[in-house]
């Protein structure tokens, strides 16, 4: 879900929840007290009824007993006067929570209840004051609230008399009350409830993974880039969260990337020192030789200075080689891509390459399985160092009187694989993985006697790369090795381009 929505989400949670929840609370609460009510003084009204004019159904209660009196007032004024009469209609209503006092001239000669009489009876009205044709009797306010109906008549003795019908509202009144504070209290709690539950809720979803990317931010800030954001969601912040944590993978990449380059660029400072150091310790050697005098024959002198020379060209070799690494390492190299016809150049290639090895005893053969017609997108220069690297190689470690080595060009799909084969020395397996890193020897078979920059393979395979095709080498020690790339062909796509965006028709 995502952010924008769960605010809606919480928006209508804050109005709609609570609402429903207080309508259900209030609706059980009233239910429950009007219940109470009913039962207690065995009405029968609804609750808008009760809530709003509760004296009125008070004064149902007492009403058949009040008439009763009314008219025994009227016709039988005696029976008022008798004890046993009013105690039969006061415990008619005592269940009703009233009671009924008599009163003659101002002293009271009956009670129901004497206990709460003595609340009220400074407030009941005189003689002829109460309108009997009024219903509904009159409040008496004030700490203790009653409810009291009254009716005048004279005893025989013609002394004045009133019988009062007095009705207790505190018991009606709390139960009210109670209504309107458990509906209060459940309102609170409802909003805290309410409150808590979009508490977790936001905490869940928004809080927490904020404090996990902060954690996060200062683990990163500590240089600890193992720390790791796993957050599942697919809202805003778990987007977020993501991002920083494929923010945190590229920038440990990055670091690793760093801390590797700087770690390569030392072990290429200690190569550098190590290739170069060979042949300066020579050139000084020499040098130091003619001028001491060592050298004391023309033929010597000779001697000396031609191997002066040839170390001077080793270094000059090793220099250039490491320029080349350099710029092809970098992706500074100005390549320029062309389709050439792979036929016609490699039948140029060797045609070079058994001129230069038929004197060193090495047979060169060339078997073309593809096409003739067939182009291929590549820098023909590049390609040709690549093939001169390799070749190299193989001559450098034949170590068979007769030495042969074989160049095949097959066809696979969209490249076509080139593959040169040598007769000589092998490399061992655990070697062959590494061959391809620069300033890599292996004991047996890259030994720094044989010389060379340690460069030519490892250029060979950026070379490679950079034309959109792979090199690998497969060896058996002893028998010979074979090193095989491949070249893409013309219209098969991903087609590599120069600097300068050229590429052009042989």
């Amino acid at each position: 879900m995502k952010l924008k929505d769960k605010i809606l989400v919480a928006f209508f949670i804050m109005i709609a929840m609570p609402i429903t929840m207080i309508c259900v609370a209030a609706s059980t609460i009233i239910n429950l007290q009007m219940n109470s009510i009913h039962e207690t003084y065995d009405v029968d009204s609804d609750t808008r009824e009760v809530l709003t004019t509760p004296i009125q159904i008070l004064n149902r209660l007492t009403r058949g007993v009040y008439n009763e009196i009314k008219l025994a007032a009227l016709k039988t004024p005696e029976k008022l006067e008798d004890f046993n009469y009013i105690e039969s209609l006061n415990r008619d209503i005592q269940n009703k929570y009233s009671f009924i006092t008599v009163r003659k001239n101002d002293q009271f000669i009956y009670s129901g209840n004497t206990r709460k009489l003595s609340l009220i009876s400074n407030s009941l009205p005189s003689f002829g004051v109460y309108d009997t044709d009024v219903d509904g009797g009159i409040y008496v306010g004030g700490k203790n609230p009653f409810l009291v109906k009254a009716q005048d008549f004279f005893f025989s003795d013609g002394s004045e008399g009133t019988i009062f019908v007095i009705t207790d509202l505190n018991v009606l009144v709390p139960q009210i009350k109670a209504v309107a504070i458990q509906t209060v209290i459940s309102f609170l709690l409802i909003l805290f409830f309410t409150a808590s539950i979009l508490m977790l809720w936001i905490y869940r979803s928004i809080l927490r993974p904020l404090n996990i990317l902060r954690i996060a931010t200062n683990q990163i800030r500590k240089g600890d880039l193992n720390y790791s954001v796993q957050f599942a969601s697919d809202d805003e912040i778990g987007q977020l969260c993501d991002d920083f944590e494929k923010m945190r993978i590229r920038l440990k990449e990055l670091i690793e990337d760093r801390l590797k380059y700087e770690e390569d660029m030392k072990e290429l400072i200690s190569n550098i020192s190590h290739d170069l150091k060979t042949p300066l310790t020579a050139i000084k050697g020499y040098a130091e030789g003619l001028t001491d005098g060592v050298a004391d024959t023309p033929d010597k002198q000779e001697k000396y200075l031609k191997t002066i020379c040839a170390k001077a060209n080793d270094i000059s070799a090793l220099v250039d080689e490491l320029a080349f690494y350099a710029k092809i390492d970098c992706n500074t190299m100005p390549y320029s891509f062309s389709h050439i016809n792979l036929h016609n150049y490699f039948s140029d290639c060797m045609e070079e390459l058994k001129l230069d090895l038929e004197v060193k005893n090495i047979e060169v053969t060339f078997q073309n399985d593809v096409d003739p017609s067939v182009l291929v997108v590549m820098d023909a220069e590049q390609l040709k160092r690549v093939i001169n690297n390799i070749v190299g190689n193989a001559v450098k470690y034949l170590d068979k009187k007769q030495g042969r080595i074989e160049i095949r060009i097959v066809d696979r799909d969209e490249f076509v694989h080139v593959s040169i084969s040598d007769n000589g020395a092998g490399i061992a397996s655990q070697d062959i993985p590494f061959i391809f890193n620069r300033f890599y020897r292996a004991d047996a078979s890259r030994n720094s006697k044989k010389g060379g920059s340690g460069l030519g393979l490892a250029i060979s395979k950026k070379v490679i790369e950079d034309h959109s095709g792979q090199i690998w080498a497969e060896s058996e020690l002893g028998k010979g090795t074979t090193i095989t790339f491949s070249l893409r062909k013309v219209g098969n796509g991903s087609e590599p381009y120069s600097s300068k965006g050229e590429l052009e028709n042989e």
